[in-house]
């Protein structure tokens, strides 16, 4: 299958996009190209937003309208739309990252109830999403999963964090919405995934609503996941899993290398892409008991999973398994893959302009640091841009 070009076709891919935004995009992932520019941006950027300078008109009209959705739900319902038309589901994203106090952290989890009940009424918005420092001090987790003892404050604030993880697992279960629970740094996540694995035992017993993220970056997660499965299978409940590749691969091997242990990162983008289709094939091979929601921008792990599909007989209306991109980004997989009639979705970040900057400038230096990913976007909305003057 690999040998076919399911994804080229372009006038699928941006048939969302007028002229000007082809153009926009185009102009975007230029920038993104150059390292260099991605860095001064960034940090003039920052820059600009502590000091409350204008910027946020500059920055609405070309990256935020770009990779969000809007800066409110209601922003985000003619996205919404349109996507549904073209045969693409919306997760919608509150992604404002960064905060410190117990209101916010309420205010956060409040808001993802809000969007789960929301989305109870709309075909196209089939998952809830949330990250777990959205809910909670970052420190927290870490010394949760450090095993350290907590203060009585602290202990507090643990409490806080896991009754937030309950309230949105609740509302996705009364609602029937899958709610995807994001990964974090791996000095953080052991105590993340005791509150997926506690949730998932919760509410995942007739069929899997609360999803946990696989980061198939790090070489343990395979074996992570068969030990889950066991204890599944023993507990009588089923498991959900989003796999993504991973997004902190830079300050995980300099965390290790500073603090002498061996890092959890494979070795190479090869032992990743290897170890990401091994999870993926182990999960294919057991949906019954674990559902698959595949959180990739690579062309060659979408192929293998349409193969495998083929094979496995699994139906591509089959809802226990779901491939996602995120949106502003890799339009060629999500559309095509929406065309063939496959069960995909975008991730729509949203939020005010200023708390989701850190998210779009985590999602430009990304880019910059993944190989070929900006140029096949380039290649493609060139071959548009020129296909539009034909």
């Amino acid at each position: 299958m690999s040998t076919k070009n399911y994804f080229d076709n372009t006038e699928v891919a941006f048939k969302l996009k007028s002229d000007s935004e082809l153009e926009r995009a185009y102009f975007l992932f230029k920038m993104i190209s150059k390292e260099p520019l991605v860095k001064v941006g960034t940090t003039m950027t920052k820059f600009a937003l502590n000091l409350n300078l204008p910027v946020e008109g500059l920055i609405r009209s070309t990256v935020f309208d770009h990779f969000c959705g809007g800066v409110n739900e209601k922003d985000c319902m003619p996205t919404v739309d349109k996507l549904y038309d073209a045969g693409v589901y919306s997760v919608l994203d509150f992604s404002v990252e960064g905060k410190e106090e117990e209101a916010q952290f309420d205010a956060t989890a409040e808001k993802v109830v809000e969007l789960t009940h929301f989305a109870q009424n709309k075909k196209s918005m089939p998952f809830s999403v949330f990250k777990p420092t959205g809910f909670g001090k970052f420190e927290i987790f870490q010394k949760k999963t450090e095993k350290k003892p907590l203060s009585q404050a602290e202990e507090q604030q643990w409490q806080q964090i896991v009754r937030r993880f309950d309230s949105v697992s609740k509302a996705a279960y009364d609602c029937n919405i899958s709610l995807l629970i994001d990964s974090e740094q791996s000095w953080m996540q052991d105590a993340a995934d005791f509150l997926c694995e506690e949730m998932m035992a919760k509410y995942n017993r007739e069929k899997a609503v609360v999803f946990n993220t696989l980061q198939c970056y790090r070489w343990d997660r395979l074996d992570y996941l068969k030990k889950e499965h066991e204890k599944a299978k023993a507990g009588g409940y089923k498991l959900g899993y989003k796999i993504v590749r991973g997004a902190y691969l830079e300050k995980e091997n300099e965390r290790a290398l500073e603090k002498g242990y061996p890092t959890p990162i494979c070795g190479s983008k090869k032992e990743t892409d290897d170890n990401f289709d091994e999870v993926m094939r182990y999960i294919m091979s057991n949906l019954d008991d674990i559902s698959l929601f595949v959180g990739t921008h690579n062309e060659m792990s979408t192929y293998l999973a349409m193969e495998l599909m083929d094979e496995m007989k699994i139906d591509k209306e089959d809802c226990r398994m779901w491939f996602g991109q995120l949106y502003g980004m890799s339009d060629h997989i999500t559309f095509n893959l929406g065309e063939m009639g496959y069960k995909v979705g975008k991730y729509i970040p949203f939020g005010p302009v200023k708390d989701v900057m850190p998210y779009l400038i985590r999602r430009a230096e990304e880019n910059t640091s993944v190989a070929g990913q900006t140029s096949r976007e380039l290649s493609l909305l060139k071959k548009e841009r020129q296909r539009r003057k034909m």
